[in-house]
C-alpha cells in the first residue's frame, strides 16, 4: 500500500466552488456599494427619507 494518498479527478472541487462563490459574492458586494453609495441614490434616498419624516398625521 502506498504512503501517499490517491487523488481522484474531482478531488478539491469543493474548496474550489466555496471559492469562486466567495469571490462572486465579493464582486457582487462591491457593486452594490458602488451603486448605493452614489451620488444619484444617496440623494434619493435622502429625499426619500426627508419626506417620509415630514408627512402630517
Amino acid at each position: 500500500m502506498s504512503k501517499f494518498p490517491s487523488f481522484r479527478g474531482d478531488d478539491g472541487m469543493a474548496t474550489v466552488e466555496y471559492a469562486i462563490a466567495t469571490l462572486a459574492a465579493a464582486a457582487l458586494a462591491a457593486v452594490l456599494y458602488l451603486v448605493v453609495t452614489s451620488e444619484d441614490v444617496v440623494a434619493g434616498l435622502t429625499a426619500l427619507i426627508e419626506r417620509a419624516l415630514s408627512v402630517k398625521f
